[in-house]
């Protein structure tokens, strides 16, 4: 199954409140399990997870199952996922992006 997971930044920090970036799509694809697709999109309501970076930033991932000429649609437009794949990989792990210290210290067990 194909996930297509889309990033924002509705939440701004910079002098006049806009993300550079906020008039381009950006979109990553990862092929999962029937499993791992049904864990992720179980609660038909949050198809998003939030991340406050603490200093005025705030990241938002949206998912959806996509078909592969939808994926192939995205990925034409998409101007990648700006570094944050990161978050793409704890939600498919752990079902939600980790805060810094639960991965501070899943750093330091060797997790």
């Amino acid at each position: 199954m194909i996930l297509s997971f889309e990033l924002s930044m509705p939440n701004s920090g910079s002098w006049n409140g806009q993300w550079t970036g906020q008039s381009s799509k950006y979109y990553r694809h990862r092929n999962v399990s029937k499993k791992e697709s049904e864990k992720i999109l179980a609660d038909k309501e949050r198809n998003s997870w939030y991340y406050n970076f603490g200093d005025g930033w705030g990241a938002s991932v949206s998912v959806e199952k996509v078909l592969s000429s939808e994926k192939n649609k995205r990925e034409r437009v998409s101007k990648g996922f700006s570094g944050y794949e990161w978050m793409i990989d704890e939600i498919i792990k752990h079902g939600r992006i980790l805060e810094l210290q639960e991965r501070e210290e899943m750093c330091k067990k060797g997790i």
